[in-house]
């Protein structure tokens, strides 16, 4: 299928957690691995989260670049939970927001639709909303570059459909535990001759923290 190029961004622990058990994040990179981030989101048309992010940590998603767009902000929020007067509702006319959400939910929905919103609703299933339908309403509406950014049920969402090609993960000095919130969700692997496996393209020191670069392996 036709589809825009899918970037994944982790940024994590050494152990691979992106919050405490609490869902404290901020913040686990530094200020220069995050400004890093932030130039990353202006290579691309959207960036999206998935809607426990968009619940725990409120973001706006911009890039706070001067000359720099912002990419349109997609939440994909099948119950449409994201709040009215969240930071994302609340910047819906001046930055694009789309929210990508299953049946239901109709009136919510045009109230957030009057608030500057694009909704779309896509068909779901028990493990979420059906991507490739919503990897073909971006397609259609210009999308050609997509970054995730989390949380980590989503970005696993997107691993187990095989819709990625690269990877960007900044790893902080840092431990948070075995308790603390997992980058990636479950992935059902039960071999390991067949587990995911990527290329490293390169590897690098931004501030205190290591960044890595990852491409997806046929």
């Amino acid at each position: 299928m036709e589809r825009p190029h899918i970037t994944l961004k982790l940024a994590t622990s050494l152990d691979g957690k992106i919050a405490l058990a609490n869902g404290a994040s901020k913040w686990v990179t530094g200020e220069a691995a995050r400004a890093h981030g932030r130039a990353l989101r202006a290579e691309h048309g959207a960036i999206a989260i998935g809607a426990n992010t968009a619940e725990l940590d409120n973001p706006r998603l911009t890039t706070r670049i001067s000359g720099k767009s912002d990419p349109v902000r997609v939440v994909f929020d099948r119950r449409l939970r994201l709040k009215l007067d969240s930071n994302l509702c609340a910047t819906a006319k001046e930055t694009p927001l789309w929210i990508f959400k299953g049946k239901g939910q109709d009136d919510r929905a045009k109230a957030t639709e009057n608030l500057g919103a694009r909704v779309y609703t896509v068909p779901s299933h028990a493990a979420g909303l059906d991507l490739k339908a919503a990897l073909s309403v971006m397609t259609s509406n210009g999308i050609k570059r997509l970054l995730i950014e989390g949380g980590g049920t989503l970005i696993a969402s997107f691993i187990r459909s095989g819709f990625y090609d690269t990877l960007h993960w900044y790893r902080a000095p840092v431990i948070l535990g075995g308790d603390g919130r997992n980058a990636i969700g479950d992935l059902g692997q039960t071999e390991m001759q067949s587990v995911l496996r990527l290329k490293r393209i390169k590897s690098d020191m931004i501030g205190e923290d290591m960044h890595d670069l990852f491409e997806r392996v046929e």
